[in-house]
């Protein structure tokens, strides 16, 4: 699965089965599920077409109830607290089940 990040994320919370690339690196393919947080929510907005396939999820970090507040405008798909990311894997796996199989 290819996740493309839009904020910094350590790519050591995340199983081998998922390629991950950071969007300001670049990006060799479309992703199927986009992680960012409330200070890249515009660039993605900006840049999604670019970098989404067709069917894709969005992953939301977010740090509290506010910044919940502040995504629901925007059609995200899930969110995840900065301080649960140690979980991230189990809620990729839910979401390519859900979403993307």
């Amino acid at each position: 699965m290819n996740i493309i990040t839009f904020c910094e994320i350590d790519d050591s919370l995340f199983n081998d089965d998922h390629k991950v690339e950071h969007f300001h690196s670049g990006v060799s393919e479309k992703a199927d599920i986009i992680i960012l947080n409330i200070d890249s929510i515009f660039e993605f907005e900006e840049n999604k077409s670019e970098v989404c396939k067709v069917k894709s999820v969005s992953v939301a970090v977010i740090d509290d109830e506010e910044d919940y507040d502040a995504f629901k405008n925007f059609g995200i798909d899930a969110w995840i607290l900065n301080s649960d990311l140690s979980e991230i894997n189990g809620l990729l796996n839910l979401l390519e089940k859900r979403f993307l199989v």
